[in-house]
């Protein structure tokens, strides 16, 4: 039996450097010390690939590694998935005696990734999930905190004995506050299973329970959505933010909502700019009601006294009425 030499630890070959100027020689596979010229370590073994690649596309299609993990996936993505492509590896479609077995397969597969109540439950969850954030359009970042969110919830047992759709709305809704996501309870519970006022209490009691912090929501970021859905410029959202900031600091939409400020602050930065929407248009874009607006417009106009924008209302309802 052959006994190979331990290789030297980071101490040794700091201690027999104590300059740390040390190199390493790859292609000798040797530590030498840059001041001295001292070969520290030789035939050291080489851990890394024995393939190369020189782009990052080379390397990513070389590497040999699985996929990261995925917190939005009950199981994190570390379970195997058996594929229904019913065909082998040389692209010939299998007969039916084998797609018979591999449906066998994978059924008896799908039921081994779960193993308890609560991974269930976390599977269904995810799913909902998933749809939810489709038709809302979420980035991957606010997806993996709704799933985090509701793990935590799951561990703290918050979830028996509720809907785990209105759970699932819930956290959609604290996630979208933590990441500053401009979406509100009505836009989520137009497209989820649940009530708006079970999803409400089930957020309250995320928020509690979890010691969720939820910053202020933005009116700025309520607007940037509500001119993107009205086709509106850049110019025309950048007076809707200035006239938010400008009533910010006059206190006005403290106790506000912010849709509802937003709504405001996009009328008549539409009106300014000559890019005319009626208060029915921008109510439905931002999803309040035209009561609303013409609220938080008065407000607004008071206190800003903007110079024009009753002529240009009064134009936008003669040329309506024609």
């Amino acid at each position: 039996m052959v006994i190979r030499p331990s290789e030297p630890s980071q101490e040794d070959i700091l201690s027999r450097c104590p300059s740390g100027n040390i190199i390493y020689d790859e292609v000798r596979g040797e530590w030498i010390c840059a001041d001295s010229g001292e070969v520290i370590a030789e035939h050291v073994i080489d851990r890394g690939p024995e393939w190369r690649a020189f782009t990052a596309e080379e390397r990513d299609r070389r590497s040999r590694v699985g996929g990261p993990i995925n917190v939005a996936l009950h199981d994190s993505g570390l379970s195997t998935v058996i594929d229904w492509y019913d065909r082998d590896f040389a692209g010939r479609k299998i007969d039916l005696k084998k797609r018979l077995e591999m449906m066998r397969i994978r059924r008896w597969h799908s039921r081994m990734r779960v193993q308890s109540a609560a991974e269930r439950n976390l599977m269904q969850a995810l799913d909902e999930m998933e749809r939810l954030a489709e038709q809302l359009n979420l980035p991957r970042s606010v997806r993996e905190e709704v799933a985090m969110i509701y793990r935590k919830a799951v561990e703290r047992e918050l979830v028996r004995g509720r809907a785990i759709d209105s759970m699932v709305a819930a956290a959609i809704y604290a996630a979208c506050r933590i990441h500053g996501i401009p979406r509100t309870l009505d836009e989520i519970a137009r497209i989820s299973k649940s009530a708006r006022k079970e999803i409400a209490r089930c957020y309250r009691l995320l928020v509690r329970e979890l010691s969720l912090k939820i910053p202020i929501v933005d009116a700025a970021e309520h607007a940037q959505r509500i001119a993107s859905i009205l086709g509106l410029s850049g110019a025309t959202v950048k007076t809707a933010i200035e006239i938010i900031q400008k009533a910010r600091e006059k206190g006005i939409t403290a106790g506000r909502d912010p849709a509802g400020v937003a709504a405001a602050a996009v009328y008549i930065a539409a009106l300014l700019n000559d890019e005319r929407r009626t208060q029915k248009e921008v109510a439905m874009a931002a999803g309040v009601t035209e009561v609303t607006v013409r609220n938080r417009y008065k407000e607004l106009t008071n206190v800003l006294s903007s110079e024009g924008l009753e002529e240009k209302e009064k134009e936008l309802k003669s040329s309506k009425s024609k």
